[in-house]
């Protein structure tokens, strides 16, 4: 059977299967209804909606959370609250007593230890008592600093968390814009097809070969960069999670900010900063106060008589203040107002970060209606030409170039999809989850 020029490819011969024109079974139709089928058919399965074969790495993201939790990183912050909660521990204890033996007014010249008054054996033991309000304010800064890194903990795992799901929106991403450019390489084939038929029937369409050999070149291009991001995802999952896995992205919805500072993440780091730095002022005040000390010394005397025991109280005069306290007190009040500045730098920022993935996320979802509203008038278009075609009138390759518009634009849509969760899920990671 032959063809008119610009009909898609036909078969050698007649198949009693497809039925007539006349039965109301046009091949045309049949053509356009299947090719309308197996579009919507591929748009689902880019965009998620047909469940796939699950991989031998498929583990819910529950699981991968859990796996998350004990990344080395967080590991090793825990580690050092439970340090600094130790420390905390430790400040409040006195030092250890000092236990000192020896002889003492032994003569050299003629050696004994009964002959001279005061030659005695002695055992002493001395015990200093650090000022109770230094103790407790070494105890509270560190308790204060433990505090502060379980809000740096709390910080850094919602960041690895929106990592997580970002690895796992781009790799979600990658499969639909490779299922896509998977079928627009189909419709260059039967495209490619349709030219050459033109070509054989004496239309000069000679160049549109060239420019189908040029689409398909930055198609497959487009794949290789694809294969090349698909191996970045595969390397960052590894370091999330220990192992490249193949699992849907969870859900990504927006938790509203309220509008209070305290709600993000690094603002309460900042605050907590500033109460370690206050503990320090607490700490610098004390060492104005007296430490004191007791000393208790016993003498063992061979001489006729009794033995004696010692006594002796010391404590600390801060004699050298200008020098050491005081220059110690300003130091930790300036360290005090760089953490208030800290607070507010902290609080500008993080609002400022949530405002501007906000407007991301506004601009990707007004662009994914724009181009929604875009393939609908190519679907207009085609089923237009689809109508002229089946009239008898012009070709098939306007419908194939429309249809591989809608797919280059839903593959935007895709990227604009991804780009909508990505910012979403990094909102989400500045907040303090409820």
């Amino acid at each position: 059977m032959i063809g008119r020029a610009g009909d898609p490819p036909q078969p050698a011969m007649d198949d009693p299967r497809r039925g007539t024109r006349g039965a109301g079974c046009s091949p045309r139709r049949t053509r356009g209804a299947a090719s309308a089928l197996g579009h919507v058919a591929l748009l689902s399965l880019a965009l998620g909606t047909v469940p796939s074969v699950p991989s031998v790495h498929a583990q819910g993201f529950d699981e991968l959370e859990a796996r998350l939790a004990e990344h080395p990183a967080l590991e090793a912050m825990r580690h050092r609250s439970a340090g600094l909660r130790e420390r905390a521990t430790a400040a409040e204890a006195l030092p250890d007593p000092v236990v000192s033996f020896g002889i003492l007014n032994f003569p050299l010249l003629d050696p004994s230890f009964s002959r001279y008054l005061p030659t005695s054996k002695a055992v002493g033991v001395r015990q200093m008592f650090p000022h109770r309000d230094a103790r407790a304010a070494r105890a509270a800064q560190a308790s204060q600093s433990a505090a502060r890194n379980d809000a740096e903990i709390d910080q850094r795992f919602a960041e690895l968390r929106a990592d997580l799901v970002v690895a796992l929106v781009d790799q979600k991403r990658v499969a639909a814009l490779r299922a896509l450019l998977g079928a627009r390489d189909a419709k260059y084939d039967e495209l490619a097809q349709i030219v050459e038929t033109e070509i054989n029937a004496g239309r000069p369409v000679l160049f549109r070969l060239a420019e189908i050999d040029v689409e398909r070149s930055d198609l497959a291009r487009a794949l290789a960069n694809l294969d090349a991001e698909a191996g970045r995802i595969d390397a960052r999952l590894t370091d999330l999670v220990g192992e490249a896995v193949d699992t849907p992205p969870p859900p990504v919805s927006l938790h509203a900010w309220s509008g209070k500072a305290d709600a993000f993440h690094a603002v309460r780091v900042a605050r907590a900063g500033v109460s370690v730095a206050e503990t320090a002022i607490d700490r610098a005040e004390a060492a104005w106060r007296a430490n004191w000390g007791v000393q208790l010394t016993y003498q063992q005397r061979d001489y006729p008589g009794d033995d004696w025991v010692s006594a002796t109280a010391t404590f600390t005069v801060p004699f050298w203040a200008d020098r050491s306290q005081a220059p110690a007190l300003r130091e930790a009040e300036a360290n005090r107002e760089a953490a208030r500045s800290r607070f507010v730098a902290a609080a500008r920022r993080a609002s400022s970060r949530y405002l501007a993935l906000e407007a991301t996320r506004a601009a990707t979802e007004a662009g994914i209606a724009i181009l929604e509203e875009k393939i609908d008038a190519i679907r207009d278009q085609i089923a237009a030409q689809l109508t002229i075609y089946e009239s008898g009138t012009g070709d098939y390759s306007p419908i194939l170039a429309g249809e591989i518009a809608v797919l280059q634009l839903q593959g935007q849509i895709v990227d604009e999809q991804a780009g909508r969760d990505r910012a979403i899920a990094r909102m989400n990671a500045l907040l303090v989850g409820p």
